[in-house]
């Protein structure tokens, strides 16, 4: 076993990275007040002093967080301001954020990526054979492919808020040379560069070179286009196993893997629209043959267990998570923001259209059709109201004094809705705070060291199916779809289950939504119904047409990465992923705008409507 020790407190390059501690059993970071300098010549002694390197840019992933949590779901549908949030958090949702905001600011990627690319090129030059792919893999190459998806992970998320990111050149080894770089009017002088003798870092003689820097902009095409070819050329391996040495296995996703490579590319791709390399690496995660029940969603998460994802790290559905942790001094502020218990400060709360994904859901309902005459079928059974193992008490939370309301006052008063006594309904969440609760469930008052999950199984389950809703090819002279496809894996996982021989269930089928009639329908005749009572109240007619029926699966699949992954970051880049596929940026101003008062809501669309207005302008 890795004996516990303390691993020196490195500063690569002018850039503080954060300290840790190796223990046999878990992982277990420095108090970050602990700090020692170290110069280059003094840092490669041994195999522990580069992973200490690297998991010092791990701290600098857990610092972008509340960022990206942020900027991901504040600016989407699902997540609103109280009167509480801070004027940062005010100026995200009113579509007007300066310079100064302090969630805007890219700062913390630019440390990142410098981060990165010195450790990069360090690896480059002291072990060479990470560039040989020829050559066997060993865990200077895990570390290797570690950084580089770090960086492309930087760069991309990067480019997502901002529309572009300025190319971080390796001889840029401080922040302030960073944003006199960005804030140079078009070239920059590094004269701090220094060219190393043939002989390497421990010959005397080295010199610096002034080197003129062209400021170089990458849009998010290029960069998808740039760090898409590096991950697939450069990589010989991922993770290093530390498994074999402390019998953890949750290190294994708490750090760039394999799973989570994989994962990235597949979500590039997507962005970029090239389906058929998407599927080809998400498809490694879901049909993996290592582990039999690794990423399937089978039972181990289903009804209410499907909370237990959130309680802690599992193997089985995490594919790379960054972790906290309180008693190592490894803490965040997502309670703070979601919590209206003393404390904390209660900023930001769901919106009213995001409860309803789980409380306008009805399970073993039944429908009387008439097939012929569809404006005549009508609701049999209503069914059982609102998704409780996803919703109620695990992603949101009604909370009026510090207490939670019990969930079985929820249910009735869903099914007081279901009947119309609205008036009664009203009275069980009268003065409640309407809360996010998916970084406090689980945990105690102050905690402050909730996970953020990047990658899970379910996210990458519903991005194929995405694929698959408009993915078609030729058989002979025949266009042929994997719609069914698309349908099996929300519903019931019917399609895996013939593939690879395993138990599925399906995102829906493993919390009870998975069925004939209250799991997702895409046909001829597809109804709408009241949110509150389930009656039929409109339908759609797509007799004989298939691209009515795509867009309508693509919106089913979006409300189930809405109800399945709320408030993990996602939500405004999955709108602004669809919108771009449809060529309609109606689509993403009318989900966003949807949640502003009747007086705001018009601006809010119409700012929506051009696509430039979807990025942070940082870099105009």
């Amino acid at each position: 076993m890795i004996m516990k020790r303390l691993m020196k407190y490195l500063i690569i390059a002018g850039l503080l990275l954060t300290p840790v501690f190796f223990l046999s059993s878990c992982k277990d970071f420095l108090n970050p007040d602990q700090e020692l300098n170290i110069t280059e010549d003094q840092l490669l002694d041994d195999w522990y002093e580069y992973r200490s390197v690297a998991m010092g840019m791990y701290g600098l992933q857990q610092d972008l967080v509340e960022q990206l949590l942020i900027l991901g779901e504040l600016r989407g549908d699902l997540l609103t301001i109280t009167p509480n949030a801070d004027p940062d958090m005010v100026e995200i949702y009113n579509f007007q954020i300066s310079k100064e905001n302090k969630y805007a600011s890219p700062a913390n990627f630019f440390k990142l990526i410098a981060a990165s690319n010195n450790f990069i090129r360090l690896l480059e030059k002291e072990r060479p054979e990470v560039t040989d792919k020829q050559s066997q893999v060993n865990n200077f190459d895990r570390l290797y492919g570690e950084a580089l998806c770090m960086r492309a992970w930087a760069y991309f998320n990067a480019a997502r808020i901002y529309g572009k990111v300025p190319f971080i050149h390796e001889s840029l080894v401080t922040i302030d040379e960073i944003n006199q770089y960005v804030n140079s009017p078009g070239t920059y002088i590094d004269s701090v560069h220094i060219v190393y003798s043939q002989d390497g870092y421990y010959n005397d003689t080295i010199y610096n070179k002034d080197i003129v820097l062209d400021k170089q902009f990458l849009s998010l095409d290029l960069v998808l286009d740039y760090f898409t070819n590096e991950l697939e050329n450069k990589v010989k391996a991922v993770g290093v196993n530390h498994y074999i040495d402390n019998n953890d296995q949750t290190w294994e996703v708490t750090i760039w893997n394999t799973w989570a490579y994989h994962a990235l590319l597949g979500s590039m791709y997507l962005t970029a629209g090239d389906y058929v390399k998407a599927a080809s690496h998400l498809e490694s995660i879901v049909y993996n043959s290592t582990e039999n029940r690794r990423y399937q969603l089978d039972n181990a998460f289903a009804n209410a267990s499907w909370r237990n994802i959130f309680g802690n790290i599992d193997v089985r559905e995490h594919i790379y998570t960054i972790w906290f942790d309180k008693a190592n001094f490894q803490q965040n502020n997502m309670q703070s923001i979601f919590e209206p218990m003393a404390p904390h400060k209660y900023m930001l709360k769901p919106t009213r259209a995001a409860v309803l994904f789980w409380e306008a859901i009805f399970d073993n309902y039944t429908i009387n059709e008439d097939s012929n005459n569809p404006w005549r079928s009508r609701i049999g059974n209503p069914g059982m109201p609102g998704d409780f193992h996803r919703g109620y008490g695990v992603s949101y939370a009604y909370i009026k004094d510090e207490m939670v309301l019990p969930v079985d006052n929820v249910r009735m008063m869903l099914l007081l809705k279901r009947e119309e006594d609205m008036r009664t309904a009203e009275i069980f969440t009268a003065d409640h705070d309407t809360v996010v609760w998916k970084y406090s469930f689980n945990k105690d008052r102050y905690a402050q060291d909730a996970n953020f999950i990047i990658y899970r199984a379910a996210g990458i389950h519903l991005y194929l199916s995405e694929i698959y809703t408009w993915w078609a090819y030729l058989q002979g002279d025949l266009v042929r779809t994997f719609t069914n496809n698309a349908l099996n894996i929300v519903n019931n996982g019917a399609q895996y289950s013939v593939l690879s021989n395993r138990p599925q269930l399906g995102v829906r089928g493993r919390v009870g939504f998975g069925g004939t009639v209250d799991g997702i329908k895409v046909g001829n005749i597809n109804y709408i119904h009241h949110p509150y009572t389930n009656e039929i109240v409109s339908y759609r007619d797509y007799s004989g047409v298939l691209y009515p029926k795509q867009l309508y699966l693509e919106e089913q699949i979006m409300d189930e990465r809405a109800r399945e992954l709320a408030f993990e970051g996602e939500r405004f880049y999955d709108l602004m992923r669809v919108a771009k596929r449809r060529n309609d940026p109606s689509y993403l101003a009318s989900k966003v705008s949807a949640k502003y008062p009747e007086g705001q809501r018009e601006q809010i669309y119409n700012f929506l409507l051009s696509e430039e207005n979807w990025y942070i302008p940082y870099f105009k």
